[in-house]
């Protein structure tokens, strides 16, 4: 997918909603549970009942891998069934890779040609040569972390590099490397009055921004801080939509999230 198809669907479904699917087998209603393949059924309903709302979805591949091989099969089976079923909305995995050369090719052979992702996100600590080989995939997107909403993103994040922070600094180093036009960046919900910084630094890059909901993210400051006149936002969402409920309603009670957050997000448009 690319930016300008990624544009045209937030502008068709009048949101810019991703919905992450981290999930926790232990928090999964229990009727699930005794399904071949419970991770996979969680994900397929919670997609089919979202899907008319959000133009995005975030697999936090650490959900998957802590599940062994069983949990990579239920990753390869979702990836297969939103790019065949909703070829429309752009998928992220949430992998935060940040090694270099020939393993961060492998990373990206991974992601981009066997799961078939549009996107990943990296961690840009060892520099150049550790997103390059990401960002050599054409219509494919590099997700940077740049500034995160955990507490420990203080002790380097925010420290000053020079006449900036850090997180700066990764912003505006990375846009000088080759094919930076399919950068985005993260930047926490719980971080939006500095969101502005990365917003002047990066105007026309995506955000993805994490931490809206169960984290208690502001969507009216991050949208504040962070639109622009091509939207400029993906907002993700996990656990307030994935266990808006832990009973047989748990799809009916994702789509009323979804839709509630959507609508927010519809009102912020216009109001642009």
């Amino acid at each position: 997918m690319n930016r300008d198809q990624l544009i045209a669907e937030i502008k068709r479904k009048e949101s810019f909603l991703c919905v992450g699917l981290d999930v926790d087998l232990e928090k999964i209603p229990t009727h699930l549970r005794t399904e071949e393949d419970p991770i996979f059924a969680f994900n397929k309903a919670i997609i089919d009942a979202t899907h008319h709302v959000a133009v995005a979805y975030k697999p936090n591949i650490a959900f998957y891998e802590t599940y062994g091989v069983s949990g990579w099969n239920a990753l390869q089976k979702t990836i297969e069934y939103l790019n065949q079923k909703y070829p429309e909305v752009f998928t992220i995995a949430d992998a935060k890779r940040g090694d270099i050369g020939n393993t961060a090719d492998r990373y990206a052979r991974a992601f981009f040609e066997d799961l078939n992702f549009d996107s990943i996100t990296v961690a840009p600590y060892m520099g150049r040569d550790s997103v390059e080989p990401f960002l050599a995939y054409n219509n494919k997107h590099t997700i940077l972390l740049a500034l995160t909403s955990n507490v420990g993103a203080e002790d380097f994040q925010t420290q000053k590099v020079g006449d900036h922070s850090l997180f700066e600094e990764v912003v505006i180093t990375s846009q000088s490397y080759k094919n930076s036009e399919q950068l985005m960046y993260v930047v926490g919900a719980t971080q939006a009055y500095r969101l502005q910084k990365v917003r002047d630094l990066a105007p026309n890059h995506f955000l993805l921004v994490p931490g809206v909901g169960a984290q208690g993210g502001s969507l009216k400051e991050v949208c504040l801080h962070g639109l622009t006149k091509d939207v400029g936002l993906l907002v993700n969402s996990s656990r307030g939509i994935i266990y808006a409920s832990h009973q047989k309603d748990f799809a009916e009670a994702a789509a009323r999230e979804a839709t509630a957050l959507q609508r927010a997000m519809k009102a912020e448009l216009d109001a642009l």
